[in-house]
């Protein structure tokens, strides 16, 4: 019988390296990393409604609700071909910290951050850049200007509000402990550096990743149904890009000053790789 695999998770910030960080990850033999955000953690969301409520609340004894779930985790990647460690993706994992140690007690969580400017920044470049303004990441009626689009996208329901919340919540949690911190900058300047703090964390044996040549994942029919080409594109090298900032200083001083993972008095326990 196979012996189930060690799990870990990839969070955090979106357009802050998620995407990059999982396809390094894949090159290690002994990995199997998401491409890009899965539906398991939104899944497992909506079976623990059905476990804890209603009619069939009584059904599911402690045990079973976690092999239950359990295997939809591994079950949705099953093509990991027996490696002996699997990385999942998605935002929603900083808001369930408490039910990924319940699952995996030795489970890490691995937040993607980057300076909230530059990821604003960032969507701006990917949502404007189509003339026509497709993109659904954010609604019709909030495209029209720059203003609107950056208040949206950084409101409950948007992108980025929706994810800071929950980085927030998972870093000043209980379960802060578990929490990596990687900042964008840190992993395109220095990917093996960051890479060699990761192996040690997830109990890896050391890899000689190829920066020169990564391949991310096809994720196109995924972007095009956001509207959003590109929005999961990975560059074959790892190295910064120089980007021009399209931000009018009053938002950029709106924005400034917000990466408190790097206040070393408000870490409750989470390693920051800045």
């Amino acid at each position: 019988m196979m012996s189930s695999p060690a799990v870990h998770v990839i969070s955090g910030l979106p357009r802050s390296g998620s995407t990059l960080l999982a396809a390094l990850l894949n090159q290690h033999p002994g990995v199997h990393a998401a491409g890009h955000n899965t539906p398991v953690a939104p899944m497992l969301v909506r079976l623990m409604s059905l476990m804890s409520e209603g009619e069939y609340e009584t059904a599911f004894r402690d045990g079973q609700w976690q092999r239950l779930l359990r295997g939809v985790v591994e079950g949705y990647h099953a093509g990991a071909h027996g490696k002996p460690v699997l990385v999942d993706i998605g935002r929603d994992w900083c808001a369930h910290v408490p039910l990924l140690a319940a699952l995996y007690p030795d489970a890490k969580m691995i937040c993607c951050v980057r300076d909230p400017v530059w990821i604003l920044n960032s969507f701006e470049r990917l949502v404007a850049g189509d003339p026509l303004l497709r993109s659904r990441l954010v609604p019709i009626a909030h495209r029209a200007t720059q203003h609107d689009r950056i208040d949206y996208l950084m409101s409950r329901e948007g992108a980025f509000g929706y994810a800071w919340r929950l980085v927030n919540e998972a870093f000043f949690g209980p379960h802060a402990d578990r929490l990596m911190i990687v900042e964008y900058d840190r992993l395109v300047r220095d990917p093996r550096g960051v890479l060699a703090e990761l192996e040690k964390s997830l109990g890896l044996p050391a890899f000689s990743y190829d920066t020169e040549n990564v391949k991310g994942p096809d994720a196109s029919i995924f972007d095009s149904a956001l509207g959003t080409p590109g929005l999961h594109a990975v560059r074959p090298r790892v190295a910064p890009v120089k980007r021009a900032l399209t931000l009018p200083p009053h938002m950029v001083e709106r924005l400034a000053h917000q990466m408190f993972w790097r206040e070393p008095k408000l870490n409750r326990g989470a390693v920051v790789i800045a």
